[in-house]
């Protein structure tokens, strides 16, 4: 059998060594500091916002958001449904409650309709989510809170270098949250960043994500003795300067990570458009696709389930696509998402990344289409 081909890897190199190594020999590892700083301001640039903060990981960030809008028990928070738990866990961890809204069937982001029906007089506010790297409907759901007078965050945790619009993801809501996890379209294997417009609320997150006072590179170079005085309870998710000049490196290289990206949807597009029982994912023409995620959905009939044992059976790489949240036990929710329970049941995530070869992505065309016609031939 030939060698694998894995879901997703990241693209890393001899540059990032690089950065790395000038990271060390100026001695400051830790986070928030110079290099932190510097990555700071590009990505704010890349994101199309005034302000950028580097945190641990998207988890962090979406803590931060809840925090900086005052979130606090007894509060709801509408959550779209199907995304990885951490965007629900966020609304836990300042101690209000989420509440799941469907999705849209085509790109599978929130539904503004199903947001609007499920606001109540305990609602402060929305998490929207960039499924797959695809932005929201930000026009109909930045309307919708204003007209509330809710905040919006942007779960932009897979949609670095999207567009919606012409407008760039990390600029579409209030306030912005990132990840740079492994198998993000840029990666440190971990890490986030927190972008916004709003001075006063990033002054505020640069603080509590340093314990509550303001970063030690704030007081470098000081000819007094500045001593900071902590005032409210922080955290300590800063990145540290070694995850950030590798982030540098990884933001120079986000639009051929994309283009890369793209052409292996593309080719996909074209190896399943007339295989029946497959649907490949929709991306909408005024929004720009960074493809971190490429899922199927497979119909039914065949089982998700059993396509995904034969692809792995035969080295290719393959996982759900993401979770229907409102279904896992520490919510305790009985909200309805039926779109979002379908999605989470049907989605077949194949590979996607930067480093796939032309051949690869035959290969793994070839074997889906392999597979799907076994098991339909088996129905």
């Amino acid at each position: 059998m030939p060698d694998p081909i894995i879901l997703g890897q990241p693209t890393v190199g001899a540059e990032e060594l690089a950065a790395v190594e000038a990271v060390f020999k100026s001695g400051w590892l830790a986070g928030a500091g110079p290099t932190s700083r510097k990555f700071e301001e590009r990505f704010a640039q890349a994101a199309g916002t005034s302000h950028a903060l580097a945190t641990s990981s998207c988890g962090t960030a979406l803590h931060l958001s809840m925090l900086l809008h005052d979130v606090k028990p007894g509060d709801e928070v509408i959550v779209a449904d199907y995304t990885f738990p951490a965007t629900g866990h966020a609304v836990i961890w300042a101690g209000a409650t989420p509440v799941f809204a469907d999705i849209r069937p085509d790109i599978w982001t929130v539904d503004p309709a199903a947001v609007e029906a499920a606001i109540t007089p305990r609602t402060v506010g929305v998490i929207a989510v960039d499924v797959f790297g695809q932005p929201a409907d930000y026009d109909e759901l930045n309307a919708i809170t204003k007209k509330h007078g809710l905040f919006l965050v942007e779960d932009a945790a897979c949609s670095a270098g999207a567009t919606y619009k012409g407008r760039k993801a990390g600029s579409l809501a209030d306030l912005a949250v990132f990840s740079f996890h492994g198998r993000k379209v840029i990666t440190a294997g971990e890490g986030g960043a927190v972008t916004s417009d709003n001075a006063d609320l990033m002054a505020r997150a640069r603080r509590l994500h340093t314990y509550g006072i303001e970063p030690a590179f704030a007081r470098e170079g000081s000819r007094e003795l500045p001593i900071p005085t902590f005032e409210e309870t922080g955290y300590n998710y800063r990145l540290s300067d070694v995850q950030a000049a590798i982030m540098q490196v990884q933001l120079d290289r986000l639009p051929d990570l994309i283009a890369a990206r793209t052409r292996a949807a593309v080719r996909y597009n074209e190896l399943f458009k007339d295989l029946e029982l497959v649907t490949t994912p929709v991306a909408l023409p005024d929004r720009e696709h960074p493809w971190q995620c490429y899922a199927l959905t497979i119909d039914p009939s065949i089982g998700r389930d059993e396509v995904v044992l034969r692809l792995r059976d035969r080295g290719v790489g393959c996982n759900f696509g993401t979770y229907a949240s409102h279904i896992q036990p520490i919510y305790g929710r009985d909200d309805k998402c039926p779109v979002s329970l379908a999605a989470f049941r049907q989605q077949l995530a194949i590979p996607m990344h930067a480093n796939l070869t032309e051949d690869e992505v035959e290969r793994v065309g070839e074997t889906v289409r392999d597979v799907v016609t076994e098991l339909a031939a088996e129905r």
